[in-house]
């Protein structure tokens, strides 16, 4: 490692060095960044979530969860939920599913996921 590289680590900010280490774990699972998402393609993302909230989405209850990856973020919606177990804020997950966009916002709905254990 250069002595650029120690140097920048070590006055790097806690938010910098967590964005690093988030798109460190999407390269590890060979996961798609965020940032590079399109819509209307199957994607494979993992991160941290954000925020959660339920709020009505045409008159449906849904469950929304905000995944960061260090690049980006995805909205997750899961339709007619008021609560899906496991998927609370500061939990890592990875998600599979097709990607929408929402008024300019990256959703995926009903998403396939998996809880994720991190060190």
């Amino acid at each position: 490692m250069s002595l650029r590289a120690v140097l920048e680590r070590a006055f790097a900010s806690r938010a910098e060095l967590d964005d690093a280490v988030e798109r460190e774990e999407v390269v590890e699972t060979g996961c798609t960044p965020i940032a590079s998402i399109t819509p209307r393609s199957r994607v494979r993302i993992t991160g941290v979530l954000r925020s959660v909230t339920v709020r009505p989405r045409a008159g449906v209850q849904a469950f929304e969860a905000e995944l960061y990856d260090g690049s980006s973020t995805v909205r997750l919606i899961f339709l007619g939920r008021r609560e899906v177990p496991g998927v609370e804020a500061g939990r890592h997950l990875l998600a599979e599913g097709l990607v929408a966009q929402v008024d300019g916002d990256l959703v995926i709905f009903n998403p396939r996921y998996e809880l994720r254990v991190h060190a």
